[in-house]
Order: structure tokens, then C-alpha cells, then sequence
């Protein structure tokens, strides 16, 4: 190969780079220039062919079939582009199904789900002829204020691991390449703002951020890494060796392509000042272990060409990313592909089962989060006809009545649509409203915005009162519109520097509830919020329910939800903010990191990560600790090995129920600090009424490693506290265990995962 051959592998080009702001800077920095030069020598990517504007499916894979048998026939090595797309709420492309964001990922605590959920995901990507795509977001929640939260699992590193990786099992299974982001860092940003410094230091890096990206790689078997924006210590990710190549690849095996997030490598120059141009740039990133440059060559081509030509960059690196990103298409079966057989002239991105799934998801995601008795609709508690639901149902707030509200920042609604008015959205959305039609019936729903999601415009707050009155219930939907760099509330560009809703939407259901009508406030949103005017107190809803951008099937679970014809199962998988000024949080704090009689500040959550209500009432009693594998006395382990630890649960109540089982641990002593609770493993159970189970977790004392002050990652002998309970903050059954012997270094061999057995009783 040529030099120039071997650069044309190490780039992308952006077929409508154009065409709208979908990317940081897109306007500035995309520079793909001319297609036919810019191929003849082969090309590495093609980008976002489907997802940078609404192209008709059909008419797309037409194209870019014919364009796969330019590259092979008219280039003198022949070899196809890769082609990546972004997937993170489903194929972003017109016409696809678009499911919940991983928010609500998290709040369903359901690998299971989201593995399936992913493979059909992969399944219409590959139908369309794409190869890699461009998820999931493995950055651990750090701040509420950051606009990518919705983009994220979960506060909690096992949570977000465990999902995540399930994730990219499922969309590889369909023969698509997952791509992990962002290495690392990204969320951890000063202030929660985008693109910002993150001061952290290496121990943060290693106990909270880098444990999903490792068993992604190491469980999960992925095949590509994006780099993150983010600069740690003053040190840009994308220019450093020490993330990419030393963790990534020395420690964790890492053996497939590390892509640079968009425009990355020539922000080392414009926007971290670590370079004085392009060339320099390129060098940096080449050698830190970055392969491809996406989604253009505005460094690792020209610049990058004369650089090497001139000695300052060893061609041995250029040949090591080249040989990587071969090995990625011969594993794709592009270097044997023929494009004989053309696509087909019909697809169908938003099948039956698509829809099944994304409404499975969606409803395991929403979170009762409070509830005097009002909900169910369909049951007792709503005034005279409470039998049979209420008769009248005033649909209310800025989100009742937007199919746009249901979907997240980087679904192809809000992502490309919001530039393209008057074009279809291309699939089925019933709103929230439309759905409480279809599942009431008998009611009366009657529709009132009283105020947009953004602005200070009261005057419509008086007339949405006015249909309060006339109502049995007032269903008030609030929350965000996701978008990007300004446009709406969340989402990428979109931090907040408050963590009230935004608006005037406090306003407008206070004034609701004020009327003396029964209330349900249903926030849609990409982020949790400080309402904890909402959750207790004298002007509180009557029932408050959130919903993390839940997404085609979302209306129609909120509202089955709402009536009762779903049992509610979702669960915080964040804490629920008092404040902007008690962030970032996190419930993985240790002692300091509380509230204490020596500061006036108080940074307890309104509701604590793992809360969620159902229509049901649980019990869970006799945790016991026990010898995994029959090894040590009951109660005692040695560090490095396993224990059990079991649980009875039952539904005491009248109503069929799922439980989210939840083990916590405290290491009351550590030779560094450690949080005052840990979520150890989770599962979810599904009991009716009366009905009891023993659930058993098969836990590997590494899920209690830390890093030393030596910087070993370590399990320590001493005492740990476990409990079972419905959140993290509450005890309902302990027990202690004794870890035993001499400190454990944790290797690569030590087990990440717990295992859960579920076994009914009587």
C-alpha cells in the first residue's frame, strides 16, 4: 500500500456534511471536500449516511451498494467502506424504530431487555448495510446539570457496566460493531458543562469510571472505542498513550479500533492548544492509539502525509492502525464482500416486534416516584365513579400532547427532524394524551398546554386551570425537549446551570394542584430534577411519575402505567437532585461526602437511587450470608473469594407486582475512604399476590475492590454490612460478613459479575 492508500483507511467522509449541525463545531471543522478525490485511494468510513438528514431508506442503500462497488472495482486495492451510523435510541435514521434512552435503560434495570433490544438495532443496521455503530454511552452520571445525562445508564459503575455490556452483546450478536463512549472521563467535567476540564483524580478514574468500559471489553467482547472529549489533569484523552493504548490494549487486551470522537484529533489544536496545527495533532492522537479519524481527515490526511514524508512520525504507526482497521473489515466480512445481490426495495425499521420490544422497555422504565392512592386510575381512589376510572381527564402541561417530548437527544426526531419542518416523522408516536384515549375509553380527556416547555408566556395557565376544575383528574406532563447545543432544554450542548424545571411549568402545576382536583405530574425528561416541592408538602401532587424519555411506545406506557393495566417496575437509577448547588452527587459517596453538623449545606437527594413505587406492598426479611462453593465458614470469606448472599421476598399485597431486589454493601473500614453504600447486584422478580421467592446472589468479593493507596486495585480483610431493601439508603434486612486472609490483588481473572438465582417457596 501507499501512504496515501494506507491514510485514505484512517478517515471517514461525511456524505451530507452540510447538510445540519448534528456535531460540535460541524460547522467549522468538517472539511471532507471532494468526494471523487477524496476516494481514490480507497476509504476507511463512510459517515452517517442515513443519519445526517431524512433520506428515504430504499433509495439510500440503493446508493450506497453502488457506491460499495465503485470503491471495490474502481480503486486500485478494492477494499469497501466501513460504513457507522449513531445508534444510541435505535437506528438514527428516518423511519426507524426509536426506543427508550438508556436513562430509562437504567431505570429498568433489565439487561435482558436491552440485550434483545440492541440485536434488533443491529438487525436493521446491517439490513441497511452499516457496520459499526456508534454506542452505548458508558459514562457513569456524575452531575444532572450536564445535558448528555439522558445519554447515560446510570450513577452506579455495575449498573452501567452490566447494561452496557448487554448492550453490545446484543447489537454484535446481529453482526454490528459497538463502539463504546467516551473513553473516559467525559461526565466527570467541572460543573457539569460539555467540554470541559474534568479535575479528577486517578483513583476516581479507576473505582468509578473505567469498571464498565473494562467489562464492555473484557465481558462484553467489543470490537471498537471512541476517545473522549475530555481533557483530565490537563491531560487531553486524545492525546495520550496512557488511556488508549497502555489501559486499553496492555492492561485490558483491547485488540479491535479505537475511533475518535468527531473532530477530536483537531481539537488538540483548536480547542486543548497541545497543538500548533493539524500535523502535530495527527501525531498526537496516531501515537496516543487512535486509528480512525471520524468523521473526516482534517489531520490524519494531508497533514498527517506530510509529517510522515518528512521523518517527524514514524510510518510504523500509521501501518499499526491500518493493519487494525483491516483486521476490523475482514471481521465484518467487507474484505470478501462482492455486492453482487443489490438491496432490497422494501425495508421495514419499525416492525412488530420492534415496537414490542420498545414498548416492554418503556414500560419497565417509568418510575412511580410518590402516590397517596390515586393511581391507579382504573381503581380505587378517584372520586365517585372510582370503580370504573374517572369520567373526566384533563390532559395538561407542555409534554401532554408532543410525540417530540417522548424521544431523546440523539433520536432521529429531535437529532435531524427538529431541522427539517413539515417532513413526516416517519413512524407511529402517539402522545401521551392520544394513549390515555386509547386506554380510558369511557373518559373524557379533554387538552390544555398551559404553558411551552421553554419561556416565561403565562397566559395560558389560566385556561388549563379552568379545565382542571372541570375534571375528576389532572394529568400535568412536564419536563424537557431534548436537542442539541441550545436547541432545547437537554441534551448534547444543553447544560444547565439550574435544576428547576424549566420554564414556567412549576408554576403552571402548582396552580393545578391549587384547584383541589387530584393531580398526577408526569415528567418526561433527559435528566432528574430538584422537585421537592412536588414530592412532600402541603402543595404536593397527588401522584408524581417519571419517565426517561420512553420513546415510540412511551405515551402508551405512561399511560397504561397511569391506569393500572401495567404494574409500575421502573426504578431511580439516579438520585433525585435537591438542588443545582448540591452537585454533583452521588449516592457512592463516603462519610465526608454527606450531610454532617459541620456544614450548613445539604446534599442529600430528594429520593435516593433505586427508588421506585409499585401498586403492590413487598416484604423482604432473612437476608443470610453464606460459602460460595461450600469454601469457609458461614459469614466469613476470604478476600478473593465468593459468597451468597440470600433473601426472602413476598408480595404482601392485593395486586400482581415485580420487585427490584437490591444487595448493598458498606466496607466499614478501608485504608482508603469508602462510600457509605454500595449496590452489589440487583434482580428483578415478578410475584402475585401472596406469593414468596428466595433470591440468591453469588457475589465475587471483587465487586468490593477498590484502588490502594499504592494504586493496586484490592480487596481488604475486615467487616462489611449488608442489606436488602427498596433503595440504597434503607435497611430493611441486614446481615454482616467477615472477609478474611491477607489483602487480594484483583486481576483480570478476578470475576465481574454477580449471579442471581430466583426460586419460588410454598
Amino acid at each position: 500500500m501507499t501512504l496515501d492508500e494506507k491514510l485514505a483507511q484512517l478517515v471517514g467522509w461525511w456524505v451530507d456534511q452540510g447538510a445540519d449541525n448534528v456535531a460540535p463545531m460541524q460547522g467549522e471543522m468538517a472539511t471532507s471536500g471532494d468526494y471523487e478525490e477524496a476516494t481514490r485511494h480507497g476509504l476507511g468510513h463512510l459517515t452517517r449516511v442515513y443519519g445526517t438528514r431524512p433520506v428515504d431508506p430504499v433509495e439510500r442503500a440503493s446508493w450506497l451498494w453502488r457506491e460499495q462497488r465503485r470503491l471495490r472495482d474502481e480503486t486500485r486495492l478494492g477494499i469497501p467502506a466501513l460504513v457507522h451510523e449513531e445508534c444510541l435510541t435505535g437506528l438514527a435514521a428516518w423511519q426507524a424504530a426509536t426506543f427508550p434512552t438508556p436513562l430509562a435503560w437504567g431505570a429498568s434495570f433489565d439487561p435482558e431487555l436491552v440485550e434483545r433490544m440492541a440485536e434488533l438495532i443491529g438487525g436493521s443496521m446491517r439490513e441497511l448495510g452499516v457496520h459499526q455503530g456508534l454506542a452505548p454511552v458508558l459514562d457513569v452520571i456524575r452531575d444532572p446539570r450536564w445535558g448528555r445525562v439522558d445519554e447515560c445508564i446510570a450513577e452506579d459503575p455495575y449498573v452501567v457496566g452490566t447494561i452496557g455490556t448487554a448492550y453490545v452483546r446484543g447489537l454484535q450478536a446481529a453482526g454490528v460493531h459497538a463502539t463504546l463512549k467516551h473513553f473516559v472521563g467525559y461526565s466527570a467535567s467541572v460543573a457539569g458543562r460539555n467540554h470541559a476540564p474534568a479535575q479528577i483524580g486517578p483513583r476516581f478514574v479507576e473505582d468509578v469510571l473505567l469498571p464498565p468500559f473494562e467489562m464492555a471489553v473484557l465481558d462484553g467482547g467489543v470490537r471498537s472505542v471512541m476517545n473522549s472529549y475530555a481533557e483530565i489533569d490537563g491531560v487531553p484523552v486524545a492525546g495520550t498513550p496512557e488511556y488508549l493504548t497502555e489501559l486499553l490494549r496492555r492492561r485490558w487486551g483491547f485488540d479491535g479500533v479505537v475511533v475518535s470522537d468527531y473532530f477530536s484529533v483537531a481539537f488538540l489544536q483548536v480547542m486543548h492548544a497541545v497543538a500548533g496545527d493539524r500535523g502535530e495533532a495527527a501525531a498526537l492522537a496516531l501515537e496516543a492509539g487512535i486509528d480512525v479519524e471520524l468523521p473526516t481527515g482534517d489531520a490524519y490526511l494531508e497533514p498527517l502525509a506530510e509529517r510522515v514524508r518528512s521523518g517527524l512520525v514514524d510510518g510504523a504507526l500509521v501501518d499499526r492502525a491500518v493493519l487494525r482497521v483491516l483486521a476490523q473489515k475482514e471481521d465484518l466480512g467487507l474484505l470478501d464482500e462482492t455486492f453482487e445481490t443489490p438491496p432490497p426495495s422494501v425495508f421495514d425499521l419499525d416492525s412488530a416486534e420492534h415496537r414490542v420490544v420498545a414498548r416492554r422497555l418503556a414500560d419497565e422504565s417509568v418510575v412511580v416516584l410518590t402516590n397517596d392512592g390515586v393511581l391507579p386510575l382504573l381503581g380505587p381512589g378517584v372520586g365517585a365513579g372510582a370503580a370504573a376510572g374517572p369520567a373526566a381527564v384533563a390532559v395538561l402541561g407542555p409534554n401532554g400532547d408532543s410525540a417530540e417530548a417522548l424521544m431523546g437527544c440523539y433520536s432521529f426526531v429531535n437529532h435531524v427532524l427538529a431541522h427539517h419542518p413539515g417532513v413526516p416523522l416517519g413512524i407511529e408516536l402517539p402522545t401521551v394524551a392520544e394513549a390515555l384515549r386509547h386506554e380510558l375509553p369511557d373518559a373524557e380527556v379533554t387538552i390544555a398546554a398551559g404553558c411551552d416547555v421553554e419561556g416565561d408566556d403565562r397566559s395560558r395557565i389560566v385556561a388549563a386551570v379552568e379545565t382542571a376544575r372541570g375534571a375528576d383528574v389532572a394529568i400535568v406532563v412536564v419536563g424537557d425537549r431534548a436537542g442539541l447545543f441550545g436547541r432545547g432544554t437537554v441534551g448534547e450542548g444543553n447544560d444547565v446551570e439550574s435544576l428547576e424545571l424549566p420554564g414556567v411549568q412549576r408554576e403552571l402545576v402548582e396552580a393545578v394542584v391549587a384547584t383541589g382536583t387530584p393531580v398526577v405530574m408526569v415528567v418526561l425528561s433527559g435528566r432528574p430534577y430538584a422537585i421537592g416541592w412536588a414530592i412532600s408538602g402541603a402543595g404536593a401532587p397527588a401522584a408524581v411519575v417519571q419517565a426517561f424519555f420512553p420513546g415510540e411506545e412511551g405515551g402508551a406506557a405512561v399511560a397504561g402505567i397511569l391506569s393500572g393495566s401495567v404494574e409500575p417496575s421502573g426504578h431511580l437509577p439516579v438520585s433525585l437532585p435537591r438542588s443545582a448547588g448540591a452537585q454533583p452527587f452521588s449516592y457512592l459517596h463516603p462519610v465526608l461526602g454527606g450531610p454532617s453538623e459541620v456544614t450548613s449545606a445539604d446534599s442529600t437527594p430528594v429520593l435516593p437511587f433505586g427508588h421506585g413505587l409499585t401498586y403492590t406492598t413487598w416484604s423482604r426479611s432473612d437476608l443470610a450470608v453464606g460459602s460460595a462453593g461450600g469454601v469457609g465458614s458461614a459469614g466469613e470469606v476470604a478476600a478473593g473469594g465468593s459468597f451468597t448472599a440470600s433473601v426472602r421476598v413476598a408480595n404482601t399485597g392485593d395486586r400482581p407486582g415485580i420487585d427490584l431486589v437490591q444487595l448493598y454493601a458498606r466496607d466499614v473500614i478501608g485504608s482508603v475512604t469508602r462510600p457509605v453504600a454500595q449496590l452489589l447486584g440487583y434482580a428483578r422478580v415478578t410475584l402475585a399476590p401472596g406469593e414468596e421467592a428466595r433470591v440468591e446472589f453469588t457475589v465475587p468479593t471483587s465487586r468490593l475492590a477498590f484502588t490502594d493507596r499504592h494504586g493496586r486495585r484490592v480487596v481488604e480483610p475486615g467487616d462489611v454490612e449488608l442489606w436488602v431493601g427498596p433503595s440504597c439508603d434503607t435497611r430493611e434486612t441486614e446481615a454482616r460478613l467477615l472477609l478474611t486472609g491477607d489483602v487480594h490483588p484483583v486481576s483480570l481473572d478476578d470475576p465481574r459479575l454477580v449471579a442471581v438465582e430466583v426460586a419460588p417457596l410454598g
